[in-house]
């Protein structure tokens, strides 16, 4: 679902809906102090690959907004829970009411195309082990493992000393199940994709792509229709398509005053309910005869 998300967004701005995005996921189900916190990690090309090779840069990046991103994300994952039976849809809508959805995509790190030291680090740690030796001590009076975490601020800082048996479990628990792959590769990078450009290509060297750079208005409509977009590759639902006409809706506001919210919804009721109740209009279609109706009547 993230590299799916990702996809779309680049996709989305740039208006290019045959992108090949390369992304490489690398899932970890530990934190800085050998605790369990499954998260992400995703080295992803800044903008994707057109069918000829031809390769679209993603401009919004660094600049771009991820809190639509986050947004996506969430209802992409609580979608999938819920297809997968895990909840209903109606805990699905309480959880989108949450004012702290739990979920955060940061995307604050990016890789100079020239350096490659820099990239070769940052993969390192995107698939780093649970447990980094050079910071776990032994004591074997007190028979007490202190690890130290590699974050200088934040909850995760500083020093944790567990027992043996409690630090054994922790690292016991992020070892995947057999035949469970931790890096995946998606888009331009998946193993299939790869194998087709390889067959098609010569003997000589591959040439370099060509990069080009769309022009994006990055205004606050444009963003609001791109986040429309978004959403619409990702559920294949148009939230600005009316759901009467078809056609195209305007965003006139957004109300974000709980008070103003709760006066609109009491209105809309009470002119629900003071509506009258009409019918449905006639058929066109002639109710057949019966053929004791049809039938004179007799002298």
């Amino acid at each position: 679902m993230a590299a799916r998300t990702v996809t779309a967004a680049v996709r989305a701005t740039t208006s290019e809906a045959d992108l090949r995005v390369g992304i490489i996921a690398c899932l970890q189900t530990h934190g800085s102090l050998a605790n369990w916190h499954p998260h992400l990690h995703l080295v992803v090309t800044d903008g994707g690959f057109r069918p000829d090779g031809t390769f679209v840069r993603w401009p919004g990046w660094p600049s771009h907004d991820t809190l639509q991103l986050t947004e996506a994300f969430r209802r992409a994952v609580l979608r999938l829970f819920v297809r997968r039976g895990l909840f209903d849809t109606e805990q699905a809508q309480g959880m989108l009411q949450w004012p702290h959805s739990g979920f955060h995509v940061h995307a604050g790190v990016g890789v100079p195309e020239d350096d490659r030291a820099f990239a070769l680090r940052l993969a390192r740690y995107c698939a780093r082990n649970p447990v980094a030796l050079e910071r776990m001590s032994y004591e074997a009076e007190s028979e007490r493992v202190t690890y130290r975490s590699d974050k200088a601020a934040g909850p995760t800082a500083g020093t944790e000393t567990v027992d043996p048996l409690e630090f054994l479990a922790r690292l016991v628990t992020p070892i995947p199940d057999k035949g469970q792959v931790m890096q995946r590769y998606y888009g331009w990078y998946a193993s299939r994709t790869r194998g087709t450009r390889r067959r098609q290509a010569s003997d000589a060297a591959e040439a370099a792509p060509v990069v080009i750079v769309e022009p994006v208005d990055w205004s606050l409509r444009a963003a609001r229709l791109r986040w429309a977009e978004l959403l619409r590759r990702i559920f294949e639902v148009d939230p600005l398509a009316c759901p009467w006409c078809r056609g195209l809706m305007r965003i006139v506001a957004v109300i974000t005053d709980p008070g103003v919210i709760t006066r609109i919804l009491a209105q809309r009721a009470r002119a629900r309910e003071d509506a009258p109740h009409s019918r449905s209009p006639p058929s066109r279609r002639r109710r057949a005869r019966s053929p004791a109706a049809a039938a004179p009547p007799q002298s």
